[in-house]
């Protein structure tokens, strides 16, 4: 039995969208004051930008990163949500302030929060890294709604989205390649029934 074209031409999209997803640098850093343990409920930022554009691709976006946070027991909320999720994506190259840290589990796990009342001699020192990211950078925020301070960024840069369908899959791939970065579930969530 010959192979269709059609599935020939599915396949080698397929295969383009991984190699193009997988090119992608995928970071993440967060802030010390940030309670993770915490945040359960989530909604978007409004206003102007691509966290307010109705287009497709703002669809899509939103879309997949209410699905990640669905699975990690995060539920929406327009009332005084724990978190606003923001997100943006550059073209061009972008020049950007990161931080050296270590894992964000392992921090949590360690059970260490900084509040405007830690001591200073207890604090984490943040260190800064500058980083070059490659045209087409995806930058997804997690704030903390009631101290208005960001407390988590993840990124993927050099990512290549072809208009159509492939698009929308590298897309959801690059959403789900920065979540893995921020692999924290809600508290009593794997425990509870969902």
């Amino acid at each position: 039995m010959k192979p269709s074209v059609t599935l020939l031409l599915g396949v080698a999209l397929a295969l383009s969208g991984c190699f193009a997803s997988r090119e992608a640098r995928i970071e993440s850093d967060y802030s010390y004051n940030g309670n993770f343990r915490r945040y359960r409920t989530y909604d978007f930022v409004t206003g102007d930008g691509l966290a307010s554009d109705t287009s497709h691709i703002g669809t899509v976006l939103r879309e997949a990163i209410q699905s990640r946070l669905r699975i990690q027991g995060y539920k929406p909320a327009r009332r005084r949500p724990d978190l606003l999720v923001n997100f943006r994506v550059f073209e061009g190259n972008l020049r950007f302030q990161g931080y050296a840290q270590e894992d964000l589990t392992t921090w949590i796990k360690n059970g260490l929060v900084e509040d405007d009342e830690t001591p200073k001699e207890e604090r984490q020192p943040y260190k800064p890294v500058r980083l070059l990211l490659t045209d087409g950078t995806l930058l997804i925020s997690l704030i903390d709604n009631h101290t208005n301070r960001a407390v988590w960024n993840g990124y993927a840069s050099g990512v290549a989205v072809p208009p159509g369908p492939q698009g929308e899959v590298i897309l959801r791939r690059s959403v789900r390649s920065i979540f893995d970065q921020y692999r924290i579930f809600t508290e009593g969530y794997i425990n509870s029934d969902r």
